[in-house]
């Protein structure tokens, strides 16, 4: 609270970048955590709210005769525009989030004050929901070819990996050291997937210290030690993700790639995946062609053939298909390496490993490769994502693009995978809100320092307690496409990848479709789950009423006198409500009805109300699926959005879905 200059600026103006709409008037808010803006509604106050860790930049801009803007850009690509009023109060403002949208200390982020009102033994038990040793089991290690190493316990050996690690039987401790000391940052080949059916694997390292000449007989002891793990393939695949040209750079300063000449049955392969600079670049062109008010579709083509970003999302793409074939096909363990091992690596990998186990395709098998290949073996969240001030140059968008691969694959395969569109958007949302701790630091080696699982809580036991939310209405284990490997069409026009409006442009109402088909498909579920709820309490009430006819004609059959005088009921009353005769011969199809009767019940709209989230931060995100005009949202800290239901007046007549029952 130090950090905040002004706490309370009235009269703001809240500005809707995409349409003519005049802008909201309101009150902004600074807090320890939060930019909220609460608009002067008398019968609603709808409110934004904006997580200081979500913010990217902040431009003050010229000053107008209308007051002073201030331009605000999310990690999560929300952007927002306020009219401040007075010159001093928008440079307070500014300097205020300018601080506190980069904190210094881990201490100052969210997630160690984030409380959701759990206790110590509930916090302990979602922080066990993902067990990575239960995967490696899963997988069949270890067995007569891998082993459990602990070469690495105290992170002595390298210090952003983790510290169980599962490595070739025959590769002693002495060849491991070895090899990590010929290996960038220490980072020595290590297992990343084990695929048991025909014992082919996926290892992982940094690129070799080499220079134009050096070798290392450990480390080429440690290559044919992978070889000689799978019994199936008498040579294994050395894969270099990053383009020649920049590997050729590297050996000037001493590192490189393998030298076939060194390495015996080995088959080398450049990608061509660019570095994390180039990839920041594009998301910049990328997102400036997303910001255009109102472009030509020309313009807008042009300007995402130029950002370059879908050429990226392929080169990666095909990274992870070559893998894959390798594995599945040839039967060939692959060894896959950047520069440091951290970034392209875990794109490629993680991708390889979604095409080829269905696993990986589930809610809780996604959350597991995310852990295994990203959290644990170091990916640099710290420097990648902005979590703390520091260098901007090293800040990339590594893992949005893994996102986004899994998305495309989603496009593609819509009945392969067990999650939503939406659960992809709340985790990427996640990695830069800093609200759970499962994103911090760059290594596993600095979460257990900062004891993270003690002091804060984990994005996948919320995730799982929400998972209803997050279910594909399309997904069937049964189906061909949940079947063992995905397989990629051969034809280009087949495999056509598209711009995803659903992440980058989920909060310009204007600029996506009223209503996603996924959203559609969860509220027809939805509804049909209502009607066989409605059919079963008939059912139970239509065997109440034969058990009473029943006892009835037992009595009537056992009384001499008349029925008349002595039953309470009457088998030949035909206007009775509610007897056996206004059911018979159709329990099973529920009566139809026309939305000619009146029946409020006979049609179902999908509006905000009907597309839950789960997600307090992203409630926006549910109102731009259903084509509501509100910029509401609630407090992420699990409050109740504020009364805004307003946003249901005045909407157009395509903003609303009718489904007749």
């Amino acid at each position: 609270m130090e950090h905040i200059r002004t706490p309370k600026v009235e009269n703001v103006r809240l500005v809707d970048r995409m349409s003519s709409k005049k802008a909201a008037l309101g009150t902004l808010y600074l807090t320890a955590t939060h930019v909220i803006f609460v608009e002067n509604v008398p019968d609603a106050r709808k409110e934004t709210w904006i997580l200081h860790s979500q913010i990217s930049t902040i431009e003050k801009q010229a000053t107008a005769a209308t007051g002073c803007p201030l331009l605000i850009r999310c990690k999560n690509f929300q952007i927002i525009q306020l009219i401040i009023p007075q010159e001093r109060d928008c440079h307070d403002v500014y300097i205020s989030l300018t601080r506190l949208a980069r904190p210094v200390k881990y201490e100052e982020l969210y997630c160690f004050s984030f409380n959701p009102k759990l206790d110590k033994e509930e916090r302990e038990q979602g922080w066990m929901q993902i067990d990575l040793s239960e995967e490696y089991k899963r997988m069949g290690l270890p067995n007569d070819y891998w082993q459990l190493s602990d070469v690495n316990r105290d992170y002595k050996v390298c210090d952003s990996y983790p510290t169980e690690l599962y490595v070739p039987k025959s590769a002693t401790a002495h060849i491991i050291i070895g090899s990590s000391k010929f290996r960038s940052r220490r980072r020595f080949p290590a297992l990343s997937y084990y695929y048991k059916d025909n014992h082919a694997s996926i290892c992982r390292s940094s690129q070799p210290l080499s220079g134009f000449s050096a070798r290392c007989l450990e480390d080429e002891q440690m290559l044919q030690a992978i070889r000689k793990a799978n019994p199936g393939s008498d040579f294994i695949y050395v894969v270099d993700t990053r383009p020649k040209l920049n590997a050729m750079a590297n050996r000037a300063a001493g590192k490189g790639y393998e030298n076939e000449d060194n390495y015996s049955n080995i088959k080398f392969q450049f990608i061509g995946i660019e570095n994390i600079h180039v990839m920041r670049n594009s998301l910049q062109k990328m997102l400036e062609v997303c910001e255009l008010k109102s472009p030509s579709m020309s313009d807008f083509l042009w300007g995402l053939e130029n950002s370059g970003w879908l050429r990226h999302i392929k080169a990666i793409m095909d990274a992870g298909i070559f893998i894959a074939k390798a594995v599945s096909e040839e039967g060939a363990s692959v060894l896959v390496h950047c520069s440091d091992g951290w970034d392209r690596t875990a794109q490629v990998c993680s991708v390889a490993s979604l095409l080829l186990d269905p696993h990986y395709r589930t809610l809780k098998g996604f959350m597991v490769l995310i852990e295994k290949d990203w959290i644990s073996f170091g990916h640099k969240f710290n420097h990648r994502y902005g979590n703390l001030d520091g260098d901007p140059k090293e800040i990339s968008p590594v893992i949005d693009q893994f996102i986004e691969c899994v998305w495309q694959l989603m496009e593609q395969f819509p009945c392969a995978f067990e999650f939503n569109e939406r659960f992809l958007i709340h985790i990427q949302h996640h990695i830069y809100s800093c609200q759970f701790g499962n994103f911090l630091c760059n290594s596993q080696k600095e979460r257990r320092e900062l004891n993270i699982q003690e002091r804060t809580y984990s994005l996948w036991a919320h995730l799982l307690k929400n998972r209803a939310d997050y279910l594909n209405p399309l997904f069937r284990v049964d189906h061909s496409q949940n079947q063992g490997c995905l397989h990629l069409p051969a034809a280009p026009c087949n495999s056509m990848y598209k711009f995803w409006s659903g992440m980058y442009n989920r909060f310009e109402k204007g600029m996506q479709p009223r209503q996603s088909i996924t959203d559609y498909l969860m509220a027809v579920k939805e509804e049909s789950q209502q009607l066989e709820e409605e059919l079963e309490a008939l059912e139970e009430r239509l065997e109440k009423i034969q058990k009473v006819q029943l006892n009835h004609t037992t009595v009537k059959s056992n009384k001499q006198s008349e029925p008349s005088k002595h039953s309470g009921f009457s088998t030949t009353d035909n206007s009775t409500a509610n007897t056996p005769q206004d059911y018979s011969g159709n329990v099973k199809s529920f009566p139809s009805r026309s939305p000619s009767q009146g029946d409020e019940d006979s049609a179902l709209i999908l509006t905000q109300d009907n597309l839950k989230s789960s997600d307090p931060d992203l409630s926006v995100n549910s109102d731009q699926e259903s084509g509501v005009e509100d910029l509401s949202c609630r407090s992420p800290s699990g409050g109740e959005r504020a009364p805004s239901e307003d946003s249901g007046k005045d909407r157009d007549s395509d903003e609303a879905v009718f489904l007749t029952a």
